[in-house]
């Protein structure tokens, strides 16, 4: 367990206490400050108070970061199908059904297992379950992933995704005929208020942008490009169902009848470019849809009209 104390100067009056937090502990997320104040372990002149609390010149903030709970996760000899690695980062191409990072009750099968088979170098800064984990995709979503194999790695690609810079392009498979060739989805999200399984779009909620063009319309569903903005949970599934037309396949968003005996969304990670965090030199990958992704279109394709 480590503890710290600060007294706030009068050039920090007025702000939020997780961003000063940040500014205080320039080695751990915001995310990570962020659930410490969740959980009460800072108080505020020896009182808890939540992350929105705007400090005071003066305040005296105690902060108590508990020892990481330990977890025994083992290293599991997974395939893994890499595009790119060097000292700082593995970029890998995610298959479908496989989840990130242990979680629920869910230890082994996940990248994290994978990864940690295949190195040992990968950061700490999301704790113990998520070793290396910059970014997250669905199970059911296949595709390109970025992970860090040092805390210096991380923050700088975690600050990538917090400015938008990072390149994320998707490709899925939408539920009826888009009429428009483009559009963008502006839509706060937050969880459902009833169904915690559910993200949905709550005013109020975070932040997310979503931007989509169609590629091919078939006879009643529409192949489409998105680029995300922001990367919040569920946010392609859920936007795309707030405008009419759900992911083919979704099991939570889509429609109950499906055509296709399908395990999850057409829901792929095709592109994702960043900025080296060491070298400073643009880097972009990209991995083709699965096969189940393809005989799907296949089909489709055959259907229309010659």
């Amino acid at each position: 367990m480590e503890f710290k104390e600060f007294i706030v100067d009068k050039e920090y009056e007025n702000i939020r206490l997780d961003v000063y937090l940040s500014k205080m502990l320039l080695d751990k997320s915001r995310s990570f400050i962020q659930n410490l104040i969740e959980e009460g372990n800072a108080v505020i002149n020896k009182i808890s108070k939540k992350s929105n609390y705007k400090l005071k010149s003066g305040d005296k903030v105690e902060l108590t970061i508990p020892s990481p709970a330990m977890l025994d996760l083992k290293p599991e000899d997974i395939p893994l199908d890499i595009l790119y690695e060097d000292k700082d980062v593995i970029v890998v191409n995610k298959p479908q059904g496989m989840v990130v990072h242990p979680a629920s009750g869910v230890y082994e099968g996940t990248l994290v297992n994978a990864l940690l088979n295949h190195c040992t170098d990968l950061s700490g800064i999301n704790g113990v379950s998520r070793p290396g984990i910059v970014h997250r995709i669905d199970k059911d979503t296949s595709g390109v992933l970025v992970v860090a194999k040092n805390d210096f790695a991380h923050n700088k690609l975690a600050e990538q995704l917090k400015n938008h810079s990072m390149k994320r392009v998707y490709i899925a498979l939408a539920e009826g005929i888009i009429k428009e060739e483009e559009g963008t989805v502006n839509q706060p999200l937050a969880r459902h208020p009833v169904d915690r399984i559910k993200i949905a779009v709550i005013k109020g909620g975070r932040e997310a942008i979503t931007h989509y063009k169609v590629i091919k319309r078939f006879k009643s569903s529409s192949l489409i490009e998105c680029r995300l903005e922001t990367g919040r949970t569920h946010q392609i599934r859920v936007h795309m169902s707030f405008i009419g037309h759900p992911l083919v396949g979704d099991p939570v968003y889509g429609y109950k009848k499906q055509r296709f005996n399908l395990n999850g969304q057409m829901l792929h990670a095709k592109v994702l470019g960043f900025v080296h965090p060491v070298t400073g030199e643009y880097l972009e990958f990209e991995a083709e849809p699965p096969e189940y992704f393809k005989k799907v279109i296949e089909i489709l394709e055959k259907e229309l009209p010659k």
